[in-house]
């Protein structure tokens, strides 16, 4: 009767071991899938030069890395994509600033801006949300880029998020949703404004307002003065007006991210 009872004691213990081994196995499992799909796609342009003049132009350093620095330090691995893929170009390289410091001599993210995915390299199904960074560039092959359109789109209709600063809402403008809107219709948007891009003196070069045709796509459109950082978040889209706002636009892509959990 001892021997019985022992018997089936250690194979109650057995049977526990093994529950706990498996339920232990699947958490780990799934918490390593919830890992891996912990990723944000930044896209930066792949254009150089303002129109037709000569002067350069690229994404610009401090809003790719005032918005990393949040997302990158929550431990969400963030990839690039351009419309051309390989190097990006830069412009405002201003290492005196520590964020773009930090972020330029990173050698893993450094060697990413230097060697951005083709638009087709993407998997769109590992990333959680998409931020457009800004530079004068993006206004030439943002939008027109159906391809990263498309994965913009993805990427939100499975309830990701969709970010963008300053210039980098151009990349939003022809972006249309599954049932035929305007991805920015009747949500609160804002971009660098007509009255920055006529302080640059660009109005001319550009080859529309971003603010206007924000407007024309049926945005609900947000600013503040010039220069001013001005965040604004509207059913998982987040868009910041200038470089000032980079930070704070990556401060609440990652909110918004961390909603979704």
């Amino acid at each position: 009767m001892r021997r019985t009872f022992q018997t089936l004691s250690v194979g109650i213990m057995v049977i526990v071991y093994c529950t706990i081994f498996l339920s232990n196995h699947q958490a780990i499992a799934q918490f390593q899938k919830t890992q891996k799909m912990k990723k944000v796609l930044f896209v930066l342009t792949s254009h150089d030069k303002k129109g037709s003049t000569e002067q350069p132009t690229g994404y610009y350093l401090s809003e790719v890395s005032h918005a990393w620095k949040p997302i990158y330090e929550a431990g969400y691995e963030i990839d690039f994509v351009s419309p051309k893929g390989g190097k990006a170009p830069v412009d405002g390289l201003n290492l005196d600033d520590a964020t773009n410091k930090a972020f330029w001599e990173n050698p893993i993210y450094r060697q990413k801006v230097e060697n951005t995915l083709r638009p087709n390299e993407v998997k769109v199904n590992e990333y959680v949300a998409i931020y457009y960074a800004g530079g004068h560039g993006t206004m030439w092959d943002f939008p027109e880029n159906t391809e990263i359109a498309e994965l913009a789109k993805k990427i939100y209709e499975r309830n990701g998020v969709v970010g963008a600063v300053c210039h980098g809402p151009a990349g939003l403008v022809n972006i249309k949703l599954s049932n035929g809107e305007y991805l920015v219709a009747g949500k609160k948007i804002n971009s660098f404004s007509n009255e920055e891009e006529i302080a640059v003196k660009l109005e001319n070069i550009v080859p529309f307002m971003l603010e206007t045709k924000l407007i024309e796509r049926g945005a609900i459109f947000e600013k503040s003065g010039l220069w001013q950082a001005h965040v604004t978040t509207d059913q998982r889209v987040v868009t910041g007006q200038n470089p000032a706002s980079a930070k704070g636009v990556g401060e609440a892509v990652l909110a918004e991210i961390q909603k979704l959990k």
